[in-house]
C-alpha cells in the first residue's frame, strides 16, 4: 500500500491542524494505521494508531490533544491535533500495518508515507 500524508504547514501555538493520509494500491480496510513524528535531532516516535475496527491508541503525553480517525470508504486516515505547541514541530508520518492490531514500534509497521512537515510558531 502506498501512503501520502498531507495537511502540514505553519501554525501558531494554540492552533489546530488536521493531517490526512491517503492510501492507494490497496484498500485500507484490512490495515491498522498509525502516525509517527520526528522532530529535528530526535528519533521518530509513535503518536497515534487506529485498528481497522476503530480501536485507537495514543502516546500518553499527547492523547488529550490528538484524535485519530479513519474513513475506509475514502481510503484515508486523519489526525486532528489541537492546542499545538512549538515542541510539536516535526515531520509527521503515516504508516500502515496489515491486520487489525496497531503497534508502537516502527519496525512493526509495513508501509510508510513520505511525511508532512508541521511547524508551530511561538
Amino acid at each position: 500500500v502506498q501512503l501520502q500524508a498531507s495537511g502540514g504547514g505553519l501554525v501558531q501555538a494554540g492552533g489546530s491542524l488536521r493531517l490526512s493520509c491517503a492510501a492507494s494500491g490497496r484498500t485500507l480496510y484490512m490495515y491498522a494505521m498509525g502516525w509517527f513524528r520526528q522532530a529535528p535531532g530526535k528519533a521518530r516516535e509513535f503518536i497515534a494508531a487506529i485498528s481497522f475496527s476503530g480501536s485507537a491508541s495514543y502516546q500518553d503525553s499527547l492523547k488529550e490533544r490528538l484524535t485519530i480517525s479513519r474513513d475506509n470508504s475514502k481510503n484515508t486516515v486523519y489526525l486532528q491535533m489541537t492546542s499545538l505547541k512549538p515542541e510539536d514541530t516535526a515531520i509527521y508520518y503515516c504508516a500502515a500495518r496489515y491486520g487489525n492490531d496497531w503497534a508502537h514500534y516502527e519496525a512493526d509497521w509495513d508501509s510508510w508515507g513520505r511525511g508532512t512537515l508541521v511547524t508551530v510558531s511561538s
